[in-house]
Formats: C-alpha cells, sequence, structure tokens
C-alpha cells in the first residue's frame, strides 16, 4: 500500500513542534553548532602554542644566553631560567613543558672541536607539543651555534620548495572548525531522532499514534525529515556563519554540494537514532548506546586519523560505515573544492548504505511498535 504523504506531513510539523517546547534540547542544537564550533576551531590548537620552556644554564656563556634568548612567541613563552634541583619538581607540578639542560662549558668545548651534549627534557604527557617542540627545539639550538661558530652553511645540493596545498598557513583551527561541524552532525541527528522515539513513549503518546489509521514507515519516515530538517538547517547557519565567517575558513567547495551530502547522509544517522530509540528505554540508556556505538564511529571515520594509517582490517569494516564517505566527501568538497564528478562513488555508497539500514531500522520498529500494541 502507498504511504499516505498528508500524514508524513502533519507527523513531521508535530516532531517541530515537540522540539520547539523542548528548550533543553532546542538549546543544545543551537550550542552544538554555533558556540561548540567556534570554540573547538579557535581554542583547540593542533600546532606548537606559548609552550613553556625552562633552561638550566650551568655555562653561563654568551652561547647560553643566546640559546635562551632564542625561544620567542608565539611557538614559545620566554624561557625561565631554573636551577638543576628544580627540574623534576617544574615537570611535575607542569609548569614547563620542555627543560633545555645547557652543560657547563658548553662554550668551550664547541670553540676546541669536542662534542658536548645537551640535554632536551620533555614533558610527554603533553604528546602533541612533545612531538612538535623537540624539533623546535633542536633546530634553534643547531641554528644557534651554527651562528655562534660562524660556522657556514652549506647549501644544499638539490633545491627543496615545499608547497602546503589547500591551507597555507598550517591553521589548524581550519581543520578543527570543519571536523566538530561534521562531528556533530553524527552526533545530534543520532540523539535527536532518538530523542524523539523515547519521548513518545515516555509521555504515552506512541499508544496513540497506534490507535490511528497510520503505519509505522509513516511514523518514522516523519521523524527523519523532520529531526533531518532542523540537522540541516543548523549545518547552513554554522558553516555560514560560523565556519565562513567568524572562523574565517575560505570554503572552497560548493555550500550548497555539502548540505546536499549532509541530506544523503542522514537517512542514516536519523535510522541510527531511530534504531538506538527502538533499544533503549530511556534517555539514559540511549546515552550509554551513544557512546558504545557512536563515539567509536565517529573517531575511526578517518575525521580525526587518517583511515590509511589503520589496520588493513578496520579500513575494510569501515568502508561499510556511511559516516566514512561523509567525512570524505565533506573533506573534499570544503577544503579541496571537488564536485560531484570525482565523489559521485562517495555520494552513492553513502545513499545506498544509509538506505539499506533504513530499511533495518523500518523493520526493528515496526517490531517495536508491534510490542506496544
Amino acid at each position: 500500500m502507498m504511504l499516505d504523504l498528508r500524514n508524513v506531513l502533519w507527523l513531521g510539523l508535530k516532531e517541530l513542534r515537540s522540539i520547539r517546547y523542548d528548550r533543553f534540547m532546542l538549546l543544545f542544537v543551537i550550542y552544538s553548532f554555533t558556540f561548540s564550533v567556534y570554540s573547538q576551531a579557535t581554542g583547540l590548537q593542533h600546532d606548537l602554542h606559548n609552550a613553556a620552556v625552562g633552561v638550566v644554564d650551568e655555562d653561563h656563556s654568551v652561547l647560553s644566553r643566546r640559546i635562551a634568548a632564542a625561544f620567542l612567541p608565539p611557538e614559545f613563552k620566554p624561557a625561565r631560567y631554573l636551577e638543576f634541583a628544580e627540574l623534576d619538581d617544574a615537570l611535575e607540578h607542569a609548569r614547563v613543558t620542555f627543560v633545555v639542560v645547557l652543560p657547563a662549558g658548553l662554550a668551550a668545548d664547541l670553540r676546541a672541536n669536542r662534542q658536548p651534549q645537551i640535554q632536551i627534557v620533555i614533558d610527554a604527557t603533553a604528546m602533541m607539543q612533545a612531538g612538535l617542540g623537540a624539533n623546535y627545539i633542536q633546530n634553534i639550538i643547531a641554528a644557534e651555534v651554527a651562528d655562534y661558530l660562524q660556522v657556514p652553511r652549506q647549501p644544499l645540493p638539490i633545491a627543496l620548495e615545499t608547497r602546503f596545498a589547500f591551507n597555507p598557513a598550517l591553521e589548524s583551527g581550519w581543520f578543527t572548525g570543519v571536523m566538530a561541524l561534521i562531528n556533530n552532525v553524527t552526533m545530534l541527528a543520532v540523539l535527536l531522532s532518538g530523542a524523539a522515539l523515547i519521548r513518545e513513549r515516555e509521555h504515552g503518546t506512541i499508544e496513540h499514534l497506534l490507535v490511528m489509521p497510520l503505519r509505522p514507515a509513516e511514523i518514522m519516515i516523519a521523524k527523519v525529515w523532520a529531526n533531518g530538517l532542523v540537522i540541516v538547517l543548523a549545518v547552513i547557519v554554522s558553516l555560514l556563519v560560523v565556519i565562513r565567517g567568524l572562523v574565517g575558513v575560505p570554503l572552497v567547495g560548493s555550500p550548497a554540494l555539502f548540505v546536499g551530502g549532509v541530506v544523503l547522509y542522514l537517512f542514516f544517522a536519523t535510522a541510527l537514532g531511530i534504531f538506538l530509540g527502538t533499544l533503549a528505554r530511556s534517555m539514559p540508556q540511549l546515552g550509554l548506546l551513544f557512546i558504545l556505538i557512536v563515539l567509536p564511529m565517529n573517531l575511526l571515520s578517518g575525521g580525526n586519523t587518517p583511515l590509511e594509517s589503520m589496520p588493513r582490517l578496520l579500513q575494510w569494516v569501515m568502508q561499510a560505515v556511511p559516516s566514512t564517505h561523509f567525512v570524505h566527501f565533506a573533506q573534499a568538497i570544503l577544503f579541496r573544492g571537488a564536485g560531484i564528478d570525482v565523489l559521485w562513488p562517495r555520494f552513492a555508497a553513502t545513499f545506498g548504505i544509509g538506505m539499506l539500514f533504513f530499511a533495518v531500522s523500518l523493520y526493528r520498529f515496526r517490531r517495536a511498535l508491534a510490542v506496544t500494541g
């Protein structure tokens, strides 16, 4: 039998009114696509910025003072001098991340063509800064030593020309902000649709729907389009106002193509939320299922870690998850300006797998309604 589109329309409008009067959920949607995206883009740094460095100067020479003065913003805060006995305490209490120990006789040993050792102690609990900062410090010390000894720098036999594509200034906020938006699409789509079903059950309105001449497919499609519409509108505002306007990310590709991809992906994400809503009996249970399923899915979709660096078996498994294809074409559109002629296989995979899971969720939803009835 054919679906009654009028039922789908009116049920969807009912969902929109429910979201409107659910003030907490409405504020959560607004927060997730505005302040949350902006704060992650501007607050989380993937590059070295204002790192605290300490210097144990046991040489007290011109060279040691030059090395200590070479740590400059924005990568480093001005170096603070420490005694050797203070080294462990400064690291344990996180007052510094790096400590450079300049041994006694450093300048004299270098002038005598000996090879003194400079110790760099790093607090590796600050893992990202530790990895980047070690290279920065080595280059700074090598440059200061070469200038001090007036060693002529030999030109390389080849000319290296490095070009950074798509993000020439290496602005980490561009990547962080867009990934926050992509992750929030999945998170909010699952939570909104799952919470809609649980809200029906908790308020007892699911029984009212069962006595009406409505099909389970009409109820589910109404929840999908209503909650999906809220996400799409929030994505448009976040993309144009927050990402492009406030953060300043240049959107190389077509925003309309990206929004179209979001619409295709929402068939899967909202269906997943309804599927989890049929398993959970309360919002706390939905939250636990969200942690077990959605958070790992976001982490393994290639947004936080390149898919190529994962185990081969995991790469194959994640190809069956639409979020992997969503992250791929979202980055390709917004960062690299890719078009539909390149991305149509990803769009097709997202839509195909999403509709397959939509059918599975619909089957589970019908069974859940049958048990409730």
